[in-house]
């Protein structure tokens, strides 16, 4: 017997009965999508109907409730301290990975040894970042619940391609947190060349390489793709580097020419805010204009777009280095390359577009929206699992080698880099001492 779902407020039948949703869990901005009833993949608008973006952003109220998203954004400057933003840098990390950069959080990130993992305090709790994306996938799940008028509780989310085990195991506990039962997590550059659905119906096989520069990750992909099979040849990236750090480059100049004292960051956390959201602003405003003024608290926040580019020039060469690596291992020359796919906020900066297009030698390609097209292809590939669409093959590989520690510390790989998965390698070891009883083995 068929359960039909009838949405009795407006008397019609629900043909969502059983929908699996494509999530963006982004550093800046996240968001849901799923498949229309035309079969595209559509990005969903809150209740006002005017933008998809849900800001990645939490604040803790007077009385401990959470606000998430474009509601929680105001309170960036006015409480910073109980407004957390950027938690995806903090996923998977312990206090040791990011012990330099703590100062620029408006927030207390505290290290407790436990598991060695980060933690927020926020008034007298402590949270982890998974427990903070789960809001964040709450907000999205109700969002999509009322476009639909249905319950939805099955999910693919999407990651950066370079992110580690410890950070996918993160992103897949907050699905669940959220009441999701995510069902695959996809690399996020591998869902947007999905999105984009470079010329599946091809005799050729096309090579394709992915440059996805969000707020705090990058990763850059390189796939074969031939008759609907999506093959990731090699992937690389860093899960530390993103627009985020070309607005702390602005910062660091600005403090540097107005001669203030870095402990301000940690004593006037309201300053540390104002000044970052102002350098987000400056960035923005040099992709179409050259000279960028403004007065915060008596200083004087100037700089054109030459010294900006100047600025950010090594993390963007960074992003290159990078590209040269993935083609390496992919066995590929530049001039392999038939698109060139810009993804993720950050590639909006003219010079990454230009670095990106002189490095490849071709122009690029950015005609779908890059905050958008994530998350578009998360719900192609959760059509693909619900079985709507047979057409398509997605085959992706592990971006880090796997292994087990030996003797003398030493990491044996047994599974290299750029492996395909799923996979399956077998190997043989022996004890290192005679009449040994136990054995731990360090993955």
């Amino acid at each position: 017997m068929a359960k039909i779902s009838i949405n009795l407020k407006e008397g019609k039948i629900n043909k969502h009965e059983d929908i699996i949703v494509g999530i963006d869990l982004g550093t800046t901005n996240s968001l849901v999508a799923y498949i229309n009833e035309a079969g595209q993949a559509e990005a969903v608008k809150g209740q006002d109907g005017k933008s998809t973006l849900v800001p990645s952003i939490v604040h803790f109220t007077a009385d401990n409730q959470m606000i998430v998203g474009e509601e929680a954004k105001q309170y960036l400057i006015t409480d910073p301290a109980h407004t957390i933003y950027s938690v995806k840098r903090l996923m998977g990390k312990s206090f040791k990975d990011i012990e330099n950069q703590e100062q620029y959080f408006g927030y207390k990130i505290i290290d407790e040894d436990t598991e060695s993992l980060v933690k927020v305090r926020v008034k007298d709790k402590y949270y982890t970042p998974t427990e903070l994306s789960a809001e964040i996938l709450k907000t999205l799940k109700l969002r999509i619940e009322s476009e639909l008028g249905t319950t939805v509780s099955k999910a693919v989310i999407t990651v950066p391609a370079y992110f580690n085990d410890a950070q996918r195991q993160a992103t897949r506990d907050a699905g669940k947190l959220a009441g999701l039962d995510v069902l695959r997590i996809v690399n996020e550059p591998t869902a947007a060349s999905l999105a984009y659905g470079i010329d599946q119906n091809q005799e050729v096989a096309q090579k394709v390489a992915v440059y996805d520069l969000g707020g705090g990750t990058f990763d850059i992909s390189i796939l074969s793709i031939h008759n609907g099979i999506f093959e990731v040849l090699a992937t690389n990236g860093n899960t530390y580097l993103g627009g985020d750090d070309f607005d702390r480059k602005l910062i660091d100049y600005w403090i540097e020419i107005n001669d203030i004292n870095p402990e301000i960051f940690k004593t006037d956390k309201v300053f540390g805010q104002n000044i970052r959201l102002l350098a987000e602003k400056a960035k923005k405003f040099f992709s179409t204009k050259n000279v960028f003024k403004e007065v915060l608290q008596h200083y004087n926040c100037q700089a054109s777009v030459e010294i900006f580019e100047d600025l950010i020039r090594p993390l963007v060469d960074q992003t290159i280095d990078a590209c040269r690596l993935a083609l390496k291992d992919a066995k590929l020359e530049t001039t392999d390359i038939d698109h060139i796919i810009m993804v993720g906020g950050s590639t909006r900066v003219p010079l990454v577009k230009k670095s990106v297009a002189d490095f490849f030698g071709k122009p690029v390609n950015d005609q779908l929206n890059p905050d958008e097209v994530v998350a578009q292809g998360a719900a192609i590939q959760a059509n693909i699992l619900a079985g709507n669409q047979k057409d398509v093959l997605l085959l992706d590989v592990t971006p880090l080698s796997l292994g087990i520690e030996t003797v003398g510390d030493l990491m044996d790989v047994i599974i290299p880099r750029n492996s395909k998965i799923p996979t399956k390698v077998g190997r043989n070891y022996t004890t290192s001492v005679d009449g040994q009883k136990n054995l731990k083995i360090g993955v």
